[in-house]
């Protein structure tokens, strides 16, 4: 049987048929990008062990169009969104299990593209892929690839993040800038050339939130805002914690070419999605040493206190605006940007 012709050669149907082919595919393409320990066992399932604490589990599916994109692409993005859904318990990220659905006619070499792309951002998050799973379906029933991710981590014994843990006082604090990987995404879609200048923001986190918690273990909850944007994430953990937020919107980090991006296509850069920032709450005391825990870190550098937790039983998030006035931060409503990630 020859090779797989990973330079003209394309997905058929029978690679998902559990034969030959598929075998071939497997161990010249998957298993050889993603290879470790784990999946040189050839095994339908990884046995591991995980340190002492609580298990944590996250998933995540992937539909995410283009699949390529300034930043980063479909592979890349399953491994930085599992683990940072992961890390936002305050857990180490340890394992990950990834399960492809393919479109018969996909160029496998776009498929092994993206599948060295993932195994990249697995090495440097050293966060290794031991399980899988791949399907083929006809051609026309998909759109080239959707990957679905699932991570498991641990919580260090004594760690409790939650979103029901904000309570009126604390500081609301930002990792970065809002909106790069949203605009980035839209402008390629749509040929409007902006993310010549931005890029997406994709990247694994928990560095810095391992550098956060010990700094400041006294953190509440962690969130990252990526579909829905900082306004729609900041609602979802005033409604968990029964409170209301007061944001101020001169605090609150955008770059120049997002801003302007956003106000010619009538978008709020507050909604606009993320893929490597993160939102913490912590109590009034705690904010400023966490602040300069997460500038000292090369994924904070941007950081910001962008707001404080206040009592509201209607649990409004509200904003100061740069001229003195207030308005609501409400649900994002509709689908502004779809297939986001």
């Amino acid at each position: 049987m020859s090779r797989l012709d990973l330079r003209n050669g394309s997905v058929e149907m029978v690679h998902g048929s559990g034969g030959r082919a598929m075998g071939q595919l497997i161990e010249e393409l998957f298993a050889r990008a993603l290879r470790n320990e784990w999946l040189d066992q050839r095994n339908d399932q990884a046995q591991f062990e995980l340190p002492p604490g609580r298990v944590v589990m996250a998933t995540d599916s992937h539909v995410i169009s283009p699949l390529f994109f300034p930043g980063g692409d479909i592979g890349s993005l399953a491994v930085h969104g599992t683990i940072n859904d992961v890390a936002m318990a305050g857990a180490r990220p340890c394992y990950l299990a990834a399960g492809f659905i393919l479109e018969e006619g996909f160029p496998l070499a776009d498929l092994a593209r993206i599948v060295e792309s993932m195994a990249a951002a697995a090495r440097e998050a050293g966060v290794p892929v031991v399980t899988g799973d791949t399907k083929v379906v006809e051609h026309g029933k998909g759109d080239g690839v959707f990957i679905t991710t699932t991570g498991v981590g641990v919580v260090p014994p004594g760690l409790h993040l939650s979103g029901d843990q904000a309570r009126p006082g604390d500081r609301i604090l930002l990792s970065g800038s809002i909106g790069d990987h949203g605009v980035t995404i839209l402008s390629l879609r749509e040929g409007l050339g902006f993310e010549a200048d931005i890029g997406s923001d994709s990247q694994a986190l928990h560095g810095l939130v391992a550098a956060m918690l010990a700094a400041v273990p006294e953190i509440r909850c962690l969130r990252d805002p990526t579909r829905g944007g900082l306004g729609n994430t900041l609602n979802e953990l005033a409604r968990q914690s029964g409170v209301g937020m007061q944001l101020v919107e001169r605090a609150i980090p955008v770059r120049e070419p997002v801003r302007a991006a956003c106000e010619f296509l009538g978008l709020d850069p507050l909604y606009v999605a993320n893929e490597g920032k993160l939102i913490a709450i912590c109590p009034a005391e705690r904010a400023e040493r966490l602040l300069e825990a997460m500038r000292a870190h090369p994924q904070g550098r941007e950081a910001a206190i962008i707001g404080t937790v206040v009592a509201d039983e209607h649990r409004f998030v509200q904003m100061e605006t740069p001229f003195g006035g207030s308005r609501m931060v409400d649900w994002l409503s509709g689908e502004q940007l779809p297939r986001i990630c």
